[in-house]
């Protein structure tokens, strides 16, 4: 029996109907998260929860959480954090204490990371953080903190190999490169400081300024005069979103040249479309991206990820999808992979099947040490080409020649 377009589309409508139906038969998991939707961070906290969000409805989409017979799908309690330690620490206890959460997402940054981790671990609840990438989070003795990310010290650590190659290309030592780091006075920053003064001390480099950021992150200019005059051979900067911002702009501005210049937070500040020629061929650290070679049954590629969370948040359709949310979506996946193998909602037995995860994803492979960070996944660096992120490093993973020097 041939069937007719109007068969064929009742019957589409029924299936999508059965499908809504038996998402709604399925029971909820309640996560919670202390977030920053306003105050400094506000940028990147807004990526990780559409990170998270995008994540639930993929999941949701694939069938739920399966335990048993049962299914589950998730839901997030969101609370802002305004960016600031002591109300991310009291929000999560008001999401334990009053609310009930037994499972938590983490917080933006590593800072907010580190005000909440003694209240989940006081109260023995699972956390699963994307957004921490300080190392000194994992020296507590912590049991229930969990991050998917790589660590901070790892971020820009390779910009120093690759300046120590070049050098040895133009028949120099590597210990005749000098570098310049300016960095904000936050664990996130200061752990990137101190992984690229550890990798800088190994070629015997120069560091000829070791600057903090202002405090506000709005005006670089001070620290971008003592470049000028120094001449380094590579300049590093950390300061999350307007950090990167301020540094592109008055980089711009000031017609500061340096052959190699790094960076954390491109993508989250846009810093092409915000700034154009300003950017080119700045290095950018990122924990992911979409032309990496990493899948799984749930997002599928890393680049078909891209693409159907562009479709999802159009907001994003002429950007990168920024690695925060990325890795936002992968800690949730996490904890399906967790619940799953658990066989059970017992917050004990979810915490130590996390401990057990060795995941792959579309975000990369993810396993953890016992002190909770992923041992698993390297960081990369993208140069910003003709307003194009493209991968120049570790060289496995390369898609593109590094240009250098930059001016």
């Amino acid at each position: 029996m041939k069937l007719t377009s109007a068969i064929v589309g009742a019957l589409a409508a029924l299936g999508l109907a059965a499908g809504a139906a038996t998402a709604e038969e399925c029971g909820t998991i309640t996560l919670g998260a202390a977030i920053s939707l306003t105050g400094k961070y506000a940028t990147n906290g807004i990526h990780a929860k559409n990170g998270y969000e995008f994540a639930i409805q993929k999941i949701r989409e694939h069938g739920g959480v399966k335990i048993g017979d049962k299914c589950y799908n998730f839901k997030v309690i969101y609370y802002d954090d305004e960016s600031k330690g002591d109300r991310g620490a009291t929000l999560a206890e008001r999401l334990i204490q009053q609310d009930g959460v037994q499972y938590m997402l983490g917080p933006y940054s590593s800072g907010l990371t580190k005000a909440i981790a003694p209240v989940t671990e006081k109260y023995h609840i699972p956390m699963v953080e994307a957004e921490g990438a300080s190392r000194s989070l994992f020296n507590q003795g912590y049991r229930y903190l969990f991050a998917v990310l790589s660590t901070s010290e790892q971020y820009l650590a390779s910009a120093i190999t690759l300046a120590a190659e070049k050098a040895k290309e133009q028949g120099k030592d590597p210990s005749s490169v000098k570098v310049a780091v300016a960095v904000e006075n936050d664990p996130f920053s200061l752990d990137i400081r101190a992984g690229v003064l550890e990798d800088a001390a190994k070629y015997g480099m120069q560091i000829v300024i070791d600057e903090k950021l202002p405090r506000d992150l709005s005006d670089m200019s001070a620290i971008l005069t003592k470049v000028k005059l120094v001449k380094p051979d590579v300049l590093i900067v950390s300061g999350h979103s307007k950090g990167a911002a301020t540094a592109v702009r008055q980089i711009g501005e000031q017609n500061v040249k340096v052959p190699m210049i790094a960076i954390t937070h491109c993508e989250a500040a846009d810093v092409t479309g915000n700034f154009g020629e300003y950017a080119n061929d700045i290095l950018c650290s990122t924990q992911w991206a979409e032309t990496l070679k990493y899948e799984d049954p749930i997002f599928g590629t890393a680049a078909n990820y891209e693409r159907e969370f562009k479709a999802a948040f159009p907001e994003y359709a002429d950007k990168k999808v920024p690695y925060q949310t990325a890795q936002a979506s992968a800690a949730v996946y996490v904890f399906k992979d967790a619940f799953e193998r658990a066989g059970t909602l017992d917050k004990e037995k979810v915490r130590d099947a996390i401990a057990a995860t060795d995941l792959m994803t579309f975000y990369g492979r993810i396993k953890f040490s016992e002190a909770g960070n992923n041992i698993a996944k390297p960081m990369v660096l993208r140069q910003i080409q003709n307003g194009e992120y493209n991968v120049v490093a570790p060289s496995e993973f390369a898609s593109h020649k590094l240009n250098w020097p930059r001016n």
